[in-house]
């Protein structure tokens, strides 16, 4: 009997695209089972543990028995603590009632867009642009609307961009600094000067995704729903992952608007409920403790920066600006585009080159189309020395025998 038609899926779902960053990290992660020497570099979180103030916190909670459900919006102390934090760190008066904890950025991100977001609208994100904000934005039925940015503006958009992308139809704007992939980070001017854009056009939130935040090497973080008229519009996320090596705890926040962290906390409360009890007792920790081992961190990671980018710009033909955070290099190495492996094949585009990099010679990178800029491609140096020296040696072999 011929097999029977699928059921078709919800059309929302039907046109989202897959996550490239965890497709070739599941290759490359194959190829390593089958024995094969692979340099990873394509993953995005930092290769450190988890510092042990947060460990001995979550341990305690386990052995109190912390261990059951906790109200969905989070723990009263957890939420304050992040009150706190945004206080103090960042300039944005908010009380814990205008505080969600999820399960990670990612999902407080979604919450927004969902929240938000009606079939039709359009959401504004810049390029290159981390994998899933388009998807989010598709979920919903909403368009996602790519406003390109060059390695020769640093991948900042302009005022002057921004402005000429809104429309009637324009509901969102996802904002990323420091940007997951390029690492780029806007001066305190650059960001008043978006924010004097959207002053002009009401009707545009921003969801503003800080993850990163702690992660800066020549650069100031500057949050933008601190700014005149702003914060009755923007809905600021971070979280733990990056900056506390927490990426498994899965554990974010968002705040903003009060009747907005409402309604995002009512999508929660129906889809995950409140994150992991364990979790959330080490969030406080980590908001509690020395900020020492998060330097630590930064600081070895501007030395793997300095390093990485120093072999990337030797490259022939290759052109990548310095980031200023984030662990991420974004260079266009679309020079390469046309040419031809030992073996004959043609490098078509930025899958194909990662496709050529990691079978014959086993470095691991994200394609660019991946982040709505096939001229690039993304590389980690969240990774140990040893490995980046490899995997720079490696890519550099492998462009070289290109013709």
């Amino acid at each position: 009997m011929p097999a029977a038609e699928p059921t078709p899926l919800n059309p929302f779902v039907a046109a989202m695209r897959p996550s490239e960053t965890l497709a070739i990290t599941g290759r490359a992660k194959a190829l390593r089972r089958q024995g094969r020497d692979v340099v990873l570099l394509s993953a995005g979180e930092p290769d450190f543990d988890t510092p042990a103030p947060i460990v001995e916190a979550a341990v305690e909670a386990l052995r109190e028995g912390f261990t059951h459900y906790t109200p969905n919006p989070g723990i009263p102390e957890l939420r304050e603590a992040v009150a706190e934090k945004l206080r103090r760190e960042n300039g944005l008066g908010v009380s814990a009632a205008q505080v969600l904890c999820s399960n990670g950025a990612k999902q407080a991100v979604a919450q927004a867009v969902i929240a938000l977001c009606r079939p039709g609208d359009e959401v504004l994100i810049p390029t290159p642009y981390w994998v899933s904000y388009p998807e989010m934005a598709r979920l919903v039925g909403a368009e996602p609307v790519a406003v390109e940015t060059t390695p020769e503006t640093g991948y900042k958009v302009t005022p002057d961009q921004l402005d000429a992308a809104v429309t009637d139809r324009t509901r969102l704007l996802v904002f990323n600094a420091p940007s997951n992939p390029t690492g780029a980070v806007y001066t305190p001017e650059e960001v008043e000067a978006l924010a004097e854009v959207l002053r002009a056009h009401e009707h545009v939130f921003v969801v503003s995704d800080e993850i990163y935040e702690h992660v800066l090497f020549d650069a100031r973080h500057t949050t933008i729903a601190t700014l005149d008229g702003m914060a009755e519009r923007t809905v600021t996320v971070n979280g733990f992952s990056k900056a506390y090596a927490m990426t498994g705890w899965r554990l974010g926040y968002a705040a903003g608007p009060a009747w907005l962290i409402d309604a995002m906390a009512k999508v929660q409360s129906q889809l995950t409920s409140a994150p992991s009890s364990i979790s959330q007792r080490a969030g406080v920790a980590a908001l509690a403790m020395s900020p020492e081992p998060v330097a630590e961190m930064v600081a070895a990671f501007r030395v793997r920066r300095d390093f990485v980018l120093s072999r990337v710009q030797a490259w022939p033909d290759v052109v990548c600006p310095k980031p200023e955070g984030a662990f991420y290099l974004f260079p266009d190495v679309s020079a390469y585009f046309g040419r031809r492996t030992p073996e004959g094949a043609v490098v078509t585009d930025s899958t194909a080159l990662c496709d050529y990099l990691l079978d014959a010679h086993g470095v691991a990178l994200v394609p660019g189309s991946a982040f709505g800029a096939d001229y690039g491609v993304r590389l980690s140096y969240a990774a140990s020395m040893d490995d980046l020296r490899t995997a720079a040696d490696r890519i550099e072999a492998g462009l070289a025998a290109l013709r």
